[in-house]
């Protein structure tokens, strides 16, 4: 039960002032970047195709993954027609809506453009994803002609029933806002809406554009003036001081506590302020496994990832053993818990959300926004590095795997010991669902290496795609990609994107002949899939444009070998490295989760 605390006008109001509030990442503010020209009604910069492209670019985007389709295609004119706005086109809906995930957690706002239904079912699996892991994706499509709404005409690319709400049905359970434009009079007002919610809530939202209206001009999307502000949110300044105080309180009584990040740090725009307080306390810092990426891994008091029984090394005892602890935007679902078999009391935690607060699951203030809570917290909280200290006394240095003998079969743990040396500030980690999830998360981070992946949803075959995303977002940086065999097979085709745009992505191909995340939890016949000739089909598909090299590897030798060519000879080239692994080569973390899901998976009927 919320604790009410100060009157209810004063709570969560915005600041003075219509100022810009940027989302998760760096950069989706929403500002009027584009001068004043004094456009005239009639000219071909006045339609709603470009009234859009021009929000899309004031919100932060400057890529759009597309496929076209009938319904589209005037609209993708008018989009591309803005200066500031690339046009990368993507072999199928899925992939694009993956791009513009993968893109969205780089840049801080991805969006995609498809065609009606045959376009929006296919993309809608990617925008579920988006939606599960709090990421503003702007998913666009070409809707009907005005005039056939209301109608009862049966138009093609539906089910064949004259009802056009279909699609929009969908897409109200996995985005936060809708907007159907089939009129012009309220099309500047349904967009805007529609961009300024997905930045609000982080959260994906769908736009319906007539076919027969893109590229109609009309006053409002006159550029001068086009006012478009984000207010952005406060604490109740009563709830944000209670919620302190009830927090020091309780602070003050532990003997060792710890503090643990979690995903929503990222939608909360407070990590800087969870460092901060990291620095403050004194504390033992760990992550949860979805956050990783999310704070410095290399603070003096970073302790490791913590994730129940596959956590890194003595980071469980540590956090499961305090008597206190701070969660920070977490989510506890059965694979974050590994099975619900995570070892801490409610009594003992301070779980605190993006805008609010619950301490020893006793009372919650509400309106209570993350970043400020660290803030305060930070300037009076009592140091205590108790934890961090007894941290120290029992952490043993990891060992190393045994040295494979000159043409032995590759493992898996040796092959990462290689990948650790790969990383920098100017890399990034993509791990695809599998047992990369639990090889990458025992990578060290350097300050400034960029990591993502996918838990809460789990997709397989999204790496792909979000790789896409994430490089075309950030060029700079070389992003290393981690995939299965069985995820490569869903979702391959565009690696042919990657190379249209000069990526230079390293993807990691893990050859182990099937679904071994699936094996591992419930074995069977359907887990075994049809093996590829991976390399074959990457030179198939550049087919001689652009820059790609592959190669395929079995041993520790070709291994070092293939990951100096690509890291030199070939840095300006998208790399496509196979690696053959026995199929019950995995890691140890692997082994454990998956029993323990099943577990929690096979757990009998209760008829109560």
């Amino acid at each position: 039960m919320d604790t009410k605390i100060g009157s209810i006008d004063d709570a969560c109001k915005p600041k003075n002032g219509d100022v810009c509030s940027p989302t998760n990442g760096t950069v989706a503010s929403i500002e009027d970047t584009v001068p004043a020209s004094g456009i005239s009604v009639g000219s071909s910069e006045a339609t709603l195709g470009r009234h859009l492209g021009r929000r899309l670019v004031q919100a932060g985007v400057r890529d759009i993954f597309t496929v076209p389709g009938d319904f589209n295609l005037t609209l993708l004119d008018h989009l591309i027609a803005e200066p500031e706005l690339k046009n990368i086109g993507c072999c199928n809906e899925l992939n694009a809506g993956y791009a513009a995930d993968g893109y969205a957690r780089s840049r801080g706002v991805g969006a995609c453009v498809v065609t009606f239904t045959v376009g929006g079912l296919s993309v809608l699996n990617a925008i579920a994803g988006a939606y599960s892991e709090n990421l503003p994706v702007i998913c666009i499509v070409g809707g009907p002609n005005s005039n056939d709404f209301g109608t009862n005409r049966i138009l093609h690319h539906t089910i064949g029933l004259p009802d056009f709400t279909q699609e929009l049905r969908c897409f109200q359970t996995v985005t936060c806002y809708q907007a159907v434009v089939n009129n012009l009079e309220d099309a500047h007002e349904q967009i805007d809406k529609a961009i300024s919610t997905a930045l609000k809530e982080s959260k994906p939202v769908y736009i319906s554009i007539s076919c027969n209206l893109a590229a109609t001009p009309h006053p409002t999307f006159i550029r001068d003036p086009v006012p478009f502000s984000l207010t952005p949110r406060s604490s109740n300044k009563m709830g944000l001081e209670a919620a302190v105080e009830a927090t020091l309180e309780f602070l003050n009584k532990a003997v060792k506590p710890v503090i643990v990040g979690g995903v929503k740090l990222r939608v909360a725009k407070a990590s800087d302020a969870f460092v901060d307080l990291a620095d403050a306390s004194g504390y033992a810092m760990a992550v949860m496994p979805s956050a990783k990426g999310l704070v410095p891994e290399n603070h003096p008091h970073f302790i490791g990832t913590y994730w129940g029984a596959v956590s890194t090394p003595f980071c469980s005892e540590i956090v499961e053993s305090a008597d206190a602890y701070i969660f920070a935007g977490p989510i506890f679902n059965d694979y974050s818990s590994v099975g619900y078999s995570l070892l801490l009391k409610k009594e003992k935690a301070i779980v605190v959300h993006p805008d609010r607060v619950t301490v020893a699951n006793g009372q919650t203030f509400g309106c209570v926004l993350m970043s400020e809570f660290f803030t305060e917290l930070a300037k009076r909280v009592k140091r205590n590095e108790t934890a961090y200290e007894n941290y120290r006394r029992i952490f043993v240095p990891q060992g190393k795997p045994i040295a494979c003998k000159a043409r032995e079969p590759l493992r898996v743990n040796t092959m990462f010991q290689h990948v650790q040396k790969m990383l920098s500030s100017e890399t990034a980690v993509i791990a695809e669902t599998g047992d990369s999830w639990f090889n990458c998360q025992k990578l060290k981070l350097p300050q400034g290496c960029g990591y993502e992946f996918q838990m809460q949803y789990g997709s397989i075959g999204w790496s792909v795609g979000a790789t896409l995303g994430y490089a075309q977002a950030v060029p700079e940086k070389r992003v290393l990609a981690f995939i299965g065999d069985g995820s490569f097979q869903v979702t391959a085709q565009d690696v042919s994107t990657m190379l249209r745009n000069g990526q230079k992505t390293i993807i990691f191909l893990i050859n182990n002949g099937g679904y071994t995340i699936e094996v591992e939890i419930h074995d069977g016949p359907y887990n075994v899939i049809k093996n590829w000739n991976y390399t074959g089909l990457v030179d198939a598909i550049h087919n001689g444009e652009g820059k790609c090299w592959t190669a395929k590897v079995r041993y520790e030798e070709e291994l070092v070998e293939a990951i100096t060519t690509a890291t030199l000879e070939k840095k300006d080239s998208l790399c496509f490295i196979e690696v053959i692994l026995h199929k019950d080569d995995t890691s140890k973390e692997l082994l454990e989760w998956g029993s323990r899901v099943a577990a929690a998976n096979g757990r009998p009927h209760n008829p109560q």
